[in-house]
């Protein structure tokens, strides 16, 4: 089946709504926030653990995958879940990201976007038709639209002429599209320009997605004030009776920002990247266990934490294996840096059934800036 959307309840003073998702794997609330398994795998964590911690939809790259290990050898394996061995649902991107991030502008033609590869420098030549069989075949839960993602800096002439492409891309992605169990999802582009953002919003939502997507954050030289007004210009004109998606965000205050705006889900590398610095969320803020500080400190991350990590293991344990480069602390804050966010999302759930998000967000946001360390 394709994914559904249910929406149980919108938050009385703001836009927040707490919902479900139905998926081919399973039920799950939302908001929700997302890990990001890459390579068919978040970095140092066994899908048990995943689950453990209450994980629902997990991402795969679709250009990563597409490389290594090839399309076909996962659908030989029976499609990601099996390949992976995750039994819920998973969402796939296009691909898009990452080929933009290789790409020239000289080499974004109508047809698709040339780039070299980045394992071995051979050239390739992505489309949205081959994103979509790519993902077909991958056969995901939810497969993402091709589309382009152009820098915060981009003109207004620019910015225009893409989401222009992006629309007509969508289109074809969706004709090419062929696997009845899997939903699309259509991206919603525009930069900081508010007239763009409507544009697109409408024009994508016309093409009947499964779920919509607000693209384009979380860029490097984007503002957090232009990030929140992107979600401003963009919901309004999607439907409450699909899911909404705001692509690669995943700071505690940024998800509580676009809960507030109306997003659904969330998803970022973040917890698993931070950990393998040494970094963990708490509610006062990051801390970072590789400090001195912490060599004798023989509690929890977070005594209020529910996740393995806390209940198992001390701050100057965590420290020890960093210092001695041991791999295990990589694992063990990963998993509790996706717990962290997985429980924020739970937590802000609560808030909108009872009606008191503001209250919740603005004392989360006090607390959490007491730390915050290097």
């Amino acid at each position: 089946m394709k994914i559904k959307y249910e929406l149980l309840k919108t938050e009385k003073n703001t836009k927040a709504r707490h919902g479900i998702l139905h998926t081919n794997h399973g039920s799950y609330e939302t908001p929700m926030f997302m890990p990001v398994g890459t390579l068919a795998n978040v970095k140092t964590l066994v899908p048990e653990e995943l689950k453990k911690e209450g994980s629902a939809v997990i991402l795969s790259n679709t250009y990563h995958l597409w490389l290594r290990p090839g399309e076909d050898i996962v659908s030989k394996a029976g499609g990601l879940h099996k390949f992976m061995n995750y039994d819920g649902p998973i969402l796939t991107d296009s691909g898009g990201f990452q080929v933009f991030s290789l790409a020239k502008p000289k080499d974004i033609s109508e047809d698709g976007v040339k780039f070299k590869s980045h394992i071995d420098g051979s050239t390739l030549f992505l489309t949205p038709e081959k994103s979509i069989e790519i993902q077909n075949k991958l056969d995901s839960d939810i497969a993402m639209s091709f589309d382009e993602c152009p820098p915060a800096s981009a003109s207004y002439k620019y910015m225009k002429n893409s989401i222009e492409r992006t629309l007509r891309w969508a289109k074809r992605g969706k004709d090419a599209h062929n696997n009845e169990n899997q939903s699309l999802f259509g991206i919603v582009q525009g930069g900081a320009y508010k007239d763009l953002r409507e544009f697109s919003a409408k024009e994508t939502v016309k093409l009947k997605f499964d779920g919509y997507s607000i693209g384009g954050v979380a860029n490097d030289g984007e503002s957090k004030e232009d990030m929140y007004n992107a979600i401003d210009y963009s919901i309004p004109f999607l439907p409450e009776d699909k899911p909404r998606y705001l692509m690669g965000v995943g700071e505690p205050i940024d998800i509580l920002e676009g809960v507030e705006r109306g997003v659904d889900m969330f998803d970022c590398v973040l917890p698993t990247r931070i950990a393998r610095h040494g970094n963990a969320f708490t509610r006062s803020g990051k801390i970072n266990l590789k400090n001195a500080k912490y060599k004798e400190d023989f509690t929890p991350i977070e005594d209020t934490c529910d996740c393995y990590t806390c209940k198992n293991y001390t701050k100057a344990y965590i420290r020890h294996l960093l210092t001695s480069k041991e791999q295990l602390s990589g694992r063990l804050l990963s998993i509790h840096n996706i717990r962290f966010l997985i429980k924020l999302t739970e937590d802000i759930r609560k808030a909108i059934d009872e009606d008191n998000f503001i209250e919740f967000k603005e004392n989360f946001i006090k607390n959490y800036g007491v730390k915050n360390e290097k």
